[in-house]
């Protein structure tokens, strides 16, 4: 019999991918989500982490081996998101617990354990880089430490392991998402290719000079399956990201190229996407319709926000992979080509033309 996994918001980035690696390994997977998206092979489940009655109904006959976690609300606030996604980890844990089938939780986080919330990114104290596992949690109120803390209790009273994946920017498709640098960038490029409109780069001069690195959610999503089957990588927190390093100045114009733009010069001056796509809502319907595509609403495509959080950084941004490649993880992934399928999907999909 095929193992079970329950993929918890499997109709974003990281866990669509999760699902579909899944079932190429031959696992049997169910999907949950507030509004699950159908996918081939995958058993939908619609439910709400925040209502533990409704939650703990809905995965009454479920018998997870695994469960994955990728999902989270913003709040307002960073007490509102820790009070929030702190009651969510709490609410499936509990949730679960009944059938006394899951031997390993994953929680995807990210770097945000290191920079700190979004309300203090990238202010105060810098931390070092490259980022490693080692370093101490930042003292700020932080809702990714307020997760791990619900699942590490959960583990000690259950005795399920665990492992807790910190993935660096994204790539990959959902609609929908609210952290989706990859489709964003993709909207803007199209945007300015079909307007004659200059492709601006949107970040601080440290992002278009300094190293950098990404996560494609197809890599994050073997990571999390090597972690839950690897016994040496039993209750560890580990960075996930591709393998190779770049410049923004670099990659802007790989990206540029591909949309078969010329991107503009950058002259030091952050001009935040927000800014740029302000008022983009409305031309974008335009487009759709005139191509053809399958999502008029630029705001389930596009976050402009998230984008601009983590090009307007002020130092570089490096994460180590030494620990997963000690224990033997040793997947890579090309950054730029990681943005191209991406883009090629997209366009297969009629998200953009």
């Amino acid at each position: 019999m095929a193992d079970t996994a329950l993929v918890v918001g499997s109709s974003g980035i990281v866990g669509s991918a999760s699902c579909a690696h899944l079932l190429d390994q031959g696992w049997q997977v169910h999907g949950l989500a507030r509004h699950p998206q159908a996918q081939s092979g995958v058993t939908p489940i619609a439910a709400d982490l925040r209502d533990a009655a409704a939650l703990a109904e809905a995965l009454k006959s479920i018998k997870p081996d695994l469960v994955i976690l990728a999902t989270w609300i913003r709040g307002a606030t960073e007490a509102e998101n820790i009070r929030v996604n702190g009651a969510m980890v709490r609410n499936l844990l509990d949730a679960v617990r009944p059938a006394g089938s899951v031997t390993h939780v994953a929680l995807v986080t990210g770097l945000k354990h290191y920079l700190g919330p979004f309300e203090s990114y990238g202010k105060g104290t810098l931390p070092q880089t490259p980022f490693r596992e080692t370093q101490g949690r930042l003292d700020v109120e932080n809702f990714y430490y307020a997760q791990e803390d619900e699942l590490f209790a959960a583990a000690a009273r259950d005795g399920f392991g665990w492992s807790v994946h910190r993935p660096h920017t994204i790539i990959g498709k959902a609609v929908g998402n609210a952290m989706n640098m990859g489709t964003t960038l993709a909207t803007c490029a199209v945007i300015c290719r079909e307007q004659g409109r200059a492709f601006t780069f949107p970040g601080s001069p440290m992002q278009w000079h300094g190293l950098t690195d990404m996560t494609d959610a197809r890599l994050l999503a073997q990571h999390i399956l090597w972690a839950a089957t690897t016994p040496a990588a039993r209750n560890q927190a580990f960075n996930v990201v591709n393998g190779d390093i770049f410049r923004w100045s670099w990659m802007w114009e790989r990206i540029a190229a591909w949309f078969g733009i010329d991107p503009a010069p950058f002259d030091g001056i952050i001009r935040p996407l927000e800014q740029q796509m302000a008022q983009d809502a409305p031309l974008w319907r335009s487009i759709a319709a005139n191509h053809g595509l399958a999502e008029p609403d630029l705001a389930r495509l596009a976050s402009p926000w998230h984008t601009d959080a983590d090009l307007g950084r002020p130092i570089e941004v490096v994460t180590d992979m030494s620990k997963s490649r000690r224990l033997g993880f040793a997947a890579y992934q090309p950054t730029d080509d990681a943005f191209y399928d991406l883009f090629t999907q997209l366009r297969a999909d009629r998200l953009i033309p």
